[in-house]
């Protein structure tokens, strides 16, 4: 028992590093990412991200660091919208339409030509996620992709995308949480970040 269990926590941890060190060598499209939000915040473009399960959850993260954490002195706020947010807007689309709405249909009312989607899906196979990143490119906005395995849709919808080197989906969704610290990091690094961290 006790064995398995070491072997378990060695091979995660093993993958995670090797996917780490695949993707430091896709720094480049770390960089565009960067620049594509920056200008949106520059721009008074909006951000908007979805995901489901671990990916809704780093989707939120994700918002709370661009609205607090990435904050500097003496440039813009972002402005950002997590579509995982609202339980009861998601329920009554899930509901009344289908899962498959959930997140094209809140775009409806929001999104404006120039805004960015960014979508997380550990297969880039989900399908609200699809739906709402096709719905943004007809209407003019930048799609960003953060996902793994083959990547799925994504490569084909979207205007930039990073692909973690994985097929374990525990070891994708920890990866995806890094690349957005990693991300916010390089934004704080960028200015003179408002909050500090003791």
């Amino acid at each position: 028992m006790l064995t398995k269990t070491k072997d378990a926590i060695g091979s995660f941890l093993k993958e995670q590093k090797l996917s780490l060190e695949q993707i430091s060598g896709q720094t480049d499209i770390i960089e565009k990412i960067i620049k594509i939000l920056i200008n949106a915040r520059d721009k008074g473009n909006k951000i908007y991200t979805m995901g489901n399960g671990g990916s809704a959850s780093t989707a939120s993260h994700f918002v709370s660091d661009l609205l607090k954490t990435a904050i500097t002195k003496n440039n813009k706020r972002f402005s950002a919208i997590a579509l995982t947010d609202n339980m009861p807007v998601i329920l009554a689309w899930s509901n009344d339409t289908s899962y498959d709405a959930v997140f094209v249909e809140q775009l409806k009312n929001f999104l404006s030509k120039g805004d960015v989607i960014v979508g997380f899906s550990g297969s880039g196979k989900s399908k609200n996620v699809v739906k709402a990143m096709t719905y943004g490119k007809k209407n003019g906005a930048i799609c960003i992709g953060i996902t793994g395995m083959a990547g799925g849709d994504f490569p084909k919808i979207c205007d930039v995308y990073l692909i973690v080197p994985s097929n374990d989906m525990l070891g994708i969704e920890s990866t995806h949480v890094t690349l957005c610290h990693c991300i916010i990091s390089a934004i704080r690094n960028l200015g003179k970040p408002m909050f500090t961290y003791d």
